[in-house]
């Protein structure tokens, strides 16, 4: 059995990237994907992103982009 390769921040922000641009423009999938990619380009560890998308608003786009990180970075601790 292989381990899970190690994502950093970059590689989540481009994961959440690519997913928002296979998403419709002005859905809760393209926000969430959005709101992740930009979220962990910008922030140093798994962390400070995690606590950074909790104050994303409205609560619609902070809930979908919250579960969309848990299992982008499920893999990246």
């Amino acid at each position: 059995m292989t381990a899970a390769p190690h994502m950093d921040n970059l590689d989540l922000a481009t994961t959440a990237r690519e997913m928002a641009d296979r998403t419709p423009a002005g859905s809760l999938d393209h926000a969430a994907a959005t709101s992740v990619a930009i979220t962990c380009a910008t922030t140093r560890d798994i962390a400070e992103a995690r606590a950074a998308l909790d104050g994303i608003t409205p609560a619609s786009v902070r809930e979908a982009a919250l579960e969309l990180f848990g299992r982008l970075s499920a893999g990246a601790g």
